[in-house]
């Protein structure tokens, strides 16, 4: 196949999974065209037979976007074998998948969506979107400290990019990031001597969690949507 598009932005378009997600399946062989295990280099056109798990992957679905507050203790990655996962926490016919991760120890805002581009540039550190977090610490950190995570370095998995580090009070700092590494703030503050109590993201881009209560989610109003959508390109 050369004509069409790509096998995982079809995918990630049809609101099946984020581009890294239809990686996933295709390598656990749990997608088909045309009655044949898919390939990562396939290309597709829209007279293609796709296929996950043998159900039909239709194009184009309305676009859908939530804004949800997740609790320390669930899993962002939708397992049905988890007890812990997002899955069992969603209603089955919302057919939308996380836009990034946050930890299962972390808290706070998570976009649903089922909207694959812009989950891919929300998602990919290229596009340096900002996610705000408020980090709860076990000591007072020191200017040095502050001044070193603003600035970022090497804890052992590459460099990381600097930061906005403002300090809220004794205890608690307010951070402002453009990528997301593996448990990277937590990480950060260990390789400083502390120990982050408390995860909570609160805003992405020019989301904000506000009063939305932990285990709930709501739509995003039309105006949020444009502006998040603005915002990404």
């Amino acid at each position: 196949m050369t004509a069409g598009i790509r096998l995982c932005k079809y995918l990630a378009d049809a609101g099946l999974c984020s581009r890294r997600g239809a990686s996933r399946l295709i390598e656990a062989g749990q997608v088909s065209i045309n009655g044949k295990l898919a390939c990562h280099s396939d290309r597709v056109s829209p007279d293609d037979d796709i296929r996950f798990e043998g159900e039909v992957v239709k194009s184009c679905p309305q676009k859908l976007y939530f804004l949800y507050h997740k609790p320390v203790g669930i899993d962002c990655r939708l397992r049905p074998d988890d007890p812990d996962s997002l899955w069992h926490h969603l209603p089955k016919t919302m057919r939308v998948f996380p836009a990034g991760r946050l930890d299962k120890d972390s808290r706070g805002l998570l976009l649903l969506t089922n909207d694959g581009e812009l989950c891919h540039r929300l998602m990919h550190p290229h596009f340096l979107h900002q996610k705000g977090y408020l980090v709860s610490l076990d000591k007072d950190p020191v200017q040095e400290d502050l001044d070193a995570v603003a600035a970022g370095f090497d804890y052992g998995q590459g460099c990381t990019r600097p930061c906005k580090v403002l300090l809220i009070n004794a205890r608690v700092v307010r951070m402002y990031l453009t990528e997301g590494k593996k448990r990277q703030i937590r990480r950060l503050w260990q390789a400083r001597g502390y120990r982050v109590t408390d995860l909570l993201r609160d805003s992405l881009q020019q989301l904000q969690l506000g009063h939305l209560e932990e285990g709930a989610y709501r739509a995003l109003t039309a105006t949020e949507q444009q502006l998040l959508i603005t915002s990404a390109e």
